[in-house]
């Protein structure tokens, strides 16, 4: 049991390298934490809010209509399980191909589109459907280049 009072505040500052914005939290432990695992727990602030927002993107999280707590934690699991599976099969397939320097690498969006056309649209031929998947792929590659050559020259 914590009482009121006990434990120990911080206020922990963080400045952004490239831009110098800060970013500011406010961190509450019932002890004594070192700085490293408390600037830990704060950069894994950054992985649970793009879980979120792919979960919400990709896999449906925010689609639920809440009635009772049975329904949202079965709906929850199923889109977690879904989100998990497209980020093993991402990973998987990250590793196992070769990366070509001017397609952009696999995405779970990329993935889940691949999939949903491979399961659901069979109107589509699997050449046509990977012949898709490259042209795009290739696309966002030189957008990303484009992208990183413009940081190149803004940057101080």
């Amino acid at each position: 049991m914590i009482l009121a009072g006990q434990g120990r505040h911080w206020l922990l500052i963080r400045r952004n390298r490239r831009s110098s914005e800060l970013a500011f939290y406010r961190c509450y432990a019932p002890g004594p934490v070192p700085l490293a695992v408390l600037v830990m727990v704060a950069g894994r602030r950054w992985t649970i809010e793009e879980f979120f927002q792919t979960g919400k993107g990709l896999t449906g999280l925010d689609e639920h209509q809440v009635r009772r707590w049975t329904s949202w934690y079965r709906w929850t699991t199923l889109v977690m399980l879904a989100h998990a599976f497209l980020v093993a099969v991402t990973a998987r397939e990250r590793a196992d191909q070769p990366t070509e320097p001017e397609l952009a690498p696999l995405t779970l969006g990329e993935i889940r589109r691949l999939l949903v056309r491979l399961l659901i649209q069979t109107a589509h031929n699997m050449t046509a459907m990977l012949c898709w998947s490259r042209w795009r792929r290739r696309h966002q590659g030189r957008a990303r280049m484009s992208h990183y050559r413009r940081q190149a020259v803004h940057e101080p």
